[in-house]
């Protein structure tokens, strides 16, 4: 007992090492939106994929090649337009003459997909056939081209941003591709401080220079830090409540959730917010895990599995002020969440 404990208080000492490490170079860059760098980092940790939304010329594709620069990994950029083919991204068989035998071969030439860290930048600029080709990828970390399945190099991580769909020329992620992002982070405008900061910084002759922090290597071994922090049956329950109670038509769900949404989170919702929520409290220096672990990473895991419908729109209800108010209805407190009538017919269905 004393040598895992030992083993985890290293493990949580390299961890906050990192990811200090990781903030402190990214500052040197980006002014500003540490929630967001937060997420990004949570996101890397627990082996996650990250989707960043905001308008233009809030720094989303300079922050994530900022942070592809603090890690020494191989790093790519796929810039996201109408006229682009699931090809471009993946690769694709080329016939190619065998020197020795002077026959025509199928060669697989791969696409930039096979990198450690892929930037899908403006992913809703490209049509949906294209935006499937990253599903295979992100879910099973690998490529299929004709009848042959090609592995894609560890660690991987997709970091897409996008632009607000109502903006023309875009076309909305299908749900099933939304599903496959850990986090859906939005990236607002900066305080007047901020952006005063970045109009001079941006202006003027200095320049800082981003030293690499982690290794692949080191990445794959913290994500496995992570796994091993314990989780309390209360807060595995209480991550399970929040995410079962967005489910419309079954039992237990809040009237409210029903008025409001088409339909709610899968399966994948738990997960991440039980990755994320590990990783939260190591960053945090504690071992174990609460529930305001959860409750500060549920929106961003869950504002893109839920749908609002046309009804809660049209009065302005958003998906993240009806995840705000479940949080706010289910009890956190040990030993509240089976004593609620409505939570008990939950974790019976």
């Amino acid at each position: 007992m004393t040598e895992m404990t030992n083993s985890m208080e290293d493990s949580l000492t390299r961890l906050a090492r990192a990811y200090d490490g990781l903030r402190e170079q990214m500052a040197k860059v980006i002014v500003g939106q540490q929630e967001v760098t937060e997420h990004l980092l949570i996101a890397l940790f627990s082996r996650g994929h990250c989707l960043l939304e905001g308008v233009p010329g809030l720094a989303k594709t300079l922050m994530i090649s900022t942070l592809a620069r603090c890690l020494s990994m191989s790093f790519s950029r796929i810039q996201f337009t109408p006229d682009l083919m699931p090809a471009d991204i993946t690769g694709t068989d080329v016939l190619q003459i065998n020197q020795s035998t002077g026959q025509r071969e199928p060669q697989f030439i791969s696409g930039p997909l096979f990198h450690n860290m892929v930037l899908a930048d403006e992913i809703n600029r490209t049509p949906p056939k294209t935006q499937a080709a990253l599903l295979e990828a992100m879910q099973e970390r690998q490529v299929t081209v004709g009848m042959v399945r090609h592995i894609l190099p560890n660690p991987f991580f997709v970091l897409a941003t996008q632009n607000p769909i109502e903006q023309e020329g875009t076309y909305p992620l299908p749900e099933a591709q939304q599903d496959r992002f850990m986090f859906k982070v939005f990236v607002r405008y900066p305080s007047f401080a901020e952006e005063r900061q970045v109009a001079l910084q941006t202006t003027g002759t200095s320049s800082e220079d981003v030293r690499p922090v982690l290794s692949g290597e080191e990445i794959m071994a913290l994500q496995q830090v992570v796994r091993q922090v314990p989780v309390t049956d209360h807060v595995v329950d209480y991550a399970l409540a929040l995410v079962r109670q967005t489910r419309v038509g079954q039992e237990g769900t809040p009237d409210f959730i029903t008025e409001q949404l088409s339909w709610g989170a899968g399966p994948r919702a738990v997960q991440f917010l039980l990755l994320g929520a590990k990783t939260r409290a190591l960053l945090k220096g504690r071992t174990h895990v609460s529930t305001e672990d959860i409750q500060a990473l549920a929106v961003p895991v869950l504002r893109h599995r839920i749908v609002v419908n046309f009804s809660a729109e049209s009065d302005g209800v958003t998906s993240d002020k009806v995840i705000e108010r479940l949080i706010q209805e289910t009890p956190a407190k040990e030993g509240e969440l089976q004593k609620d009538p409505r939570l008990a017919r939950i974790f019976a269905a």
